[in-house]
């Protein structure tokens, strides 16, 4: 049985006439305390505490800065919060699998604040949290439920580290906090984030600049601190920013392929079209750091009588030799109006052995958070794209005086 509870403003609540300083870079800290008066010579050594405060302990409360000057703290607290997404609702699984539903603050083209879902998902030794780079996504892949959604706008770098830091504060992931006393699972580790996989709603790849600063955020020893190789970016065959992103951030990556043939993978993955698998593969080869310490992981979604007979296992060994490489099966996980089944289980066993046997690590993914619409391929908003008609009705009203 999964637990829903369904929240509203409160101390994770978007404060609209104050912008947040969670999630910032260290640019960002240093232009709000700049426009907050702080001396030019002073910036350095507050953006140093701000960041320490705000990504090692998670305060919520600037009083709570007890190394910051009370006059700064007070001044700060004037024109800043520290705010995190609202959350609009929260699932927790059967299987301790937790799913967030976030409204964040609404920018100018918005009309109404946009939505979008974060995942985290527990094991006994770690935990991994699944976070969305979009509102909405562009490439329709037809398996997917986001697919089926429009691209409302990208997210910001700091929406992006605010779903890190609202996941660390509902599971207790900062020093001294306290974790839900809901009885689900949690890792045994002491930090209980410690993956980071931008699989989320969304292709990060068309929102590069604002994914690679949020991931500088995150890796940053000096607070948020993850290890770029547990963080993982998912896309599904950018093939142009493959290599730039590689080269830029370091971390690890997840090809999102899923079909052997172009014909079939133009239809599961329309960008396909515009990158074929050769192409793609190429610049899977050409990963700066590849090695077989830092293979890249395949993503193969198992489609009952689509891409999951013998012939096509055969066949994706043979384009990925030479690839260091992991295969992650992913059992279709159905959502309202899938035009597809899940792969029977003894033929996903049989397609992994003719995988397993070529040498290729391919773990079958279990099915995670499936009963809260939380596993891969599940997540949508109600997020739409405004027209520029309907974004004029509320100014006019409010130039009424109605």
């Amino acid at each position: 049985m999964s637990l829903a509870l369904e929240t509203t403003a409160g101390a994770n609540a978007v404060v609209a006439d104050k912008p947040s300083l969670a999630g910032l870079t260290r640019d960002g800290l240093r232009a709000a305390l700049a426009a907050a008066g702080v001396p030019e010579k002073q910036l350095r050594m507050r953006v140093n505490q701000l960041w320490s405060w705000l990504y090692v302990r998670g305060v919520r409360d600037f009083s709570e800065m007890t190394d910051v000057a009370k006059e700064l703290r007070a001044n700060l607290a004037e024109r800043y919060s520290l705010s995190r997404p609202e959350i609009v609702s929260e699932q927790v699984s059967v299987d301790g699998t937790r799913k967030w539903l976030l409204r964040l603050p609404a920018q100018a083209r918005d009309g109404r604040p946009p939505e979008v879902e974060t995942v985290y998902i527990p094991e006994s030794d770690r935990g991994t949290l699944c976070i969305s780079s979009q509102v909405g996504c562009t490439l329709n892949c037809t398996f997917c439920h986001t697919g089926t959604q429009r691209l409302v706008r990208n997210l910001t770098g700091q929406e992006i580290v605010g779903q890190i830091m609202l996941a660390r504060d509902r599971i207790g992931d900062w020093p001294g906090a306290t974790p839900p006393g809901d009885g689900r699972l949690l890792p045994s580790s002491e930090r209980k984030i410690t993956n980071i996989v931008l699989m989320g709603m969304g292709e990060p790849l068309y929102n590069f600049d604002n994914v690679k600063a949020a991931m500088e955020v995150a890796a940053d020893g000096e607070g948020l601190s993850v290890s770029k190789r547990r963080i993982t970016l998912s896309t599904s065959g950018v093939v142009p920013e493959i290599a730039r992103w590689g080269a830029d951030t370091g971390t690890m990556l997840a090809i999102s392929l899923h079909a052997v043939r172009d014909e079939l993978r133009d239809e599961l993955v329309p960008i396909n079209r515009k990158y074929p698998i050769a192409e793609l593969l190429e610049a899977c080869r050409n990963y700066p750091g590849l090695s077989n310490a830092r293979r890249i992981t395949f993503e193969y979604v198992m489609l009952k009588g689509v891409n999951d007979s013998l012939a096509e296992a055969k066949e994706l060994v043979r384009l990925l030799a030479g690839i260091p490489a992991k295969i992650n099966l992913i059992p279709f996980n159905p959502w309202p109006g899938a035009p597809y089944e899940c792969s029977d289980w003894d033929q996903i066993e049989r397609f992994a052995e003719v995988v397993n046997r070529a040498g290729y690590a391919s773990p079958v993914r279990t099915p995670r958070g499936r009963d809260i619409y939380a596993a891969c391929g599940q997540l949508k908003s109600a997020s739409i794209k405004q027209r520029a008609s309907e974004r004029a009705v509320p100014a006019q009203l409010a130039s009424s005086g109605d």
